[in-house]
């Protein structure tokens, strides 16, 4: 038999763990002193030390570990349980190398410039929202101020209560010089009327949404759209829907607001190709 100590050298498992596998039952020493309160072990323990082991390896808790070893998991269980483990192996693997991509870019970008990237994009999941809503074809990009103004006269009359930023949803499929479709919206708890011009409808969710944060004035935003598209693009993406622009802090009622504070995120659908 071998103390404790001598046990975990063999085994290279710590002797805290078996202290703690010994607590809750899951590996019990052979023999415990009575007087001293030294723990031994026998080499024919290895063999379930090692099956622990390489079940912890393999992702599994020490309350399934106990299960398994004591019988009480049939092999259709132990197969389903493994197949639970195999799935988040691969989405922790996902993860990981969506990781490994982000430092690559990171690492390209400062080697290759020496200066901090102006954006962090992050991918995110958008959920569905309920909005209140005017979607029209305007002259121009910067006409769509006139948009907003018509629309918040109306929620203002509404006195509608806002449960998120207001934002704008674009449906062309490239930059236009005229004839720009649109929508500009606010999502809002309950329901309000509405009329020829303005609805309630459900955004939908998106599942993957690469968005980033611009700071600034809006005239500057092309700037920002520029670095999103080209990092969809650097790491296998396609558009996959409307982009939207989320107005998190833009001007004051009055007018007041330093455009250079103005706090704006953009959102674009995205899938792999």
């Amino acid at each position: 038999m071998f103390k404790i100590g001598d046990f975990s050298k063999f085994s290279r498992v710590s002797v805290k763990a078996l202290r703690y596998y010994d607590e809750i039952g899951l590996l019990k020493p052979v023999r415990v002193d009575q007087f001293t309160g030294y723990r031994y072990y026998s080499a024919e323990q290895l063999p379930r030390l090692n099956r622990i082991v390489g079940f912890k390896d393999l992702g599994l808790s020490l309350e399934e570990i106990s299960w398994i070893l004591a019988g009480n998991f049939p092999p259709d269980k132990i197969i389903e349980l493994l197949k639970v483990k195999h799935r988040e192996a691969l989405e922790h693997l996902r993860e990981e190398e969506a990781r490994l991509r982000k430092v690559e870019e990171w690492l390209r970008k400062m080697e290759k410039e020496r200066i901090m990237p102006d954006y962090d994009i992050v991918l995110k999941k958008i959920e569905a929202m309920n909005v209140v809503s005017i979607r029209d074809t305007i002259p121009a990009y910067t006409d769509i101020d006139k948009l907003f103004g018509e629309f918040c006269s109306y929620l203002e009359k509404q006195k509608v209560q806002y449960i998120g930023p207001p934002l704008a949803i674009y449906y062309d499929q490239e930059y236009r010089e005229k004839d720009v479709d649109v929508e500009v919206a606010v999502p809002i708890a309950g329901t309000l009327p509405v009329t020829d011009r303005i609805c309630m409808h459900q955004l939908p969710a998106v599942e993957q949404m690469a968005c980033l944060i611009h700071k600034g004035a809006y005239e500057n935003l092309g700037q920002a759209y520029k670095a999103l598209l080209t990092w969809a693009e650097s790491n296998g993406y396609q558009v996959a829907g409307p982009d939207r622009e989320v107005y998190i802090k833009g001007p004051e009622p009055d007018g007041s607001s330093d455009p250079e504070n103005y706090i704006t995120e953009l959102q674009l659908p995205i899938k792999k190709v």
